[in-house]
């Protein structure tokens, strides 16, 4: 008898470590602060904390509705209407997932059939184009304008066929920090109207728009509101990446059919975490305050960046920062980001690796989710250069 394993036909063939994974290994490995990979080093709230703990104690430590505990669709319910003016069902409408990136996947696998053309504006989460990919779906690479990184609604224009089924956007943007405007939300709301297309946004940074500006949700839009999976972030906004709970928002008809696939994707989400964010949203200050907050890191990482010669581009939104490169490096992006970890011992993240062909533009991301004390540590470093 041989024992072997059989061989597999990967269903994701192109896919290995990711770009994330190993600059985090390098960064370890040489001592370097990581500003690469996009999650706080500081703890949330402790009465979130205890908001959590306090309901294991009360025995809430059993499967929940699948759609998601009651109380916390209804929070979510009430806060879009307060912020969006959107009214959505808590019902029928808004169901809580295992984080956003479960959320996205299990839309694209509700919605999209083997063939459908899905629209990505490129650079891209890398969840996107995988999520496609297992659905049997053909992924349509739209670029943003390089640079401003604003999307081209010329180029979005051509790109649909008759099989499109869906578009991606994400605003605020992960990697480049732009958002979106209302002007922009308008001319896609225009764009698709004669359309069937729907649209996912990916809006896990709502709570990170700055300098006055406010996130233009596409809740806010009536005729896109009712095309659109909505989804948002509790990782994201209350620094607790790690508890992998966000929700989407859709029309009832587009929410059954998500649903079918939630069921039997994850079933439901972690019962005490669900009953803590409940009671902890009672007081919007938390979500209302964090562009505040953000804000002041922001803006202390830029005044720091003006003793390096990276050419800083604009940073709207998220708790990214990218930087132009080419006054400092002949190197490309992945290269400059591993001899910057190595020689200078601070972690970036290339753009490169979020383009499907690997546009190269000289551009690199930080991440200033970090105590002052580590966004300092690494600003004293980057001024070598």
């Amino acid at each position: 008898m041989t024992i072997r394993t059989p061989a597999l036909k990967s269903r994701l063939p192109n896919v290995g470590t990711t770009i994330f994974t190993v600059m985090s290994a390098l960064a370890t490995e040489k001592g370097a602060v990581n500003l690469g990979q996009g999650f706080p080093d500081f703890e949330g709230d402790p009465r979130l904390v205890d908001a959590v703990t306090q309901a294991m104690k009360n025995g809430l430590n059993q499967y929940p509705p699948m759609t998601g505990v009651p109380a916390l669709r209804e929070a979510i319910a009430k806060k879009n209407q307060a912020i969006y003016g959107h009214t959505y069902d808590a019902n029928t409408e808004i169901t809580i997932t295992a984080g956003a990136t479960q959320a996205i996947l299990t839309i694209i696998l509700a919605i999209v059939h083997p063939g459908d053309e899905v629209i990505v504006l490129e650079p891209c989460y890398d969840s996107y184009v995988p999520n496609i990919e297992l659905a049997g779906g053909v992924v349509v690479r739209v670029p943003l304008t390089p640079g401003s990184f604003r999307p081209d609604f010329s180029k979005i224009a051509a790109a649909i066929t008759p099989r499109t089924r869906a578009i991606l956007i994400n605003s605020p943007h992960n990697p480049s920090g732009m958002v979106w405007t209302k002007e922009e939300m308008l001319q896609l709301q225009e764009l698709l109207d004669p359309t069937d297309i729907l649209v996912i946004s990916d809006e896990v940074y709502e709570h990170m728009v700055f300098d006055g500006k406010q996130h233009e949700s596409a809740a806010r839009f009536p005729a896109l509101a009712a095309r659109s999976f909505i989804v948002s972030s509790f990782g994201k906004t209350y620094h607790v990446t790690g508890w992998k709970v966000g929700y989407v928002a859709a029309p009832a008809p587009l929410a059954a059919e998500f649903r079918k696939v939630h069921q039997f994707n994850v079933f439901t989400v972690n019962t005490p975490v669900q009953h803590g964010l409940a009671a902890y949203m009672a007081d919007p200050k938390p979500y209302l305050e964090l562009p505040a907050f953000y804000q002041r890191k922001r803006d202390l990482f830029r005044e720091g960046l003006k003793k390096t010669r990276f050419k800083m581009l604009p940073g709207q939104g998220t708790y990214f920062q990218c930087v132009d490169i080419s006054a400092v490096s002949d190197l490309n992006e992945a290269e400059f980001c591993k001899w910057l970890t190595t020689e200078i011992g601070v972690a970036a993240i290339p753009l490169s690796a979020f383009y499907g062909n690997g546009f190269d533009q000289k551009v690199v991301r930080f991440c200033f989710a970090k105590k002052d004390e580590t966004l300092n540590t690494a600003l004293e470093r980057l001024a070598r250069l």
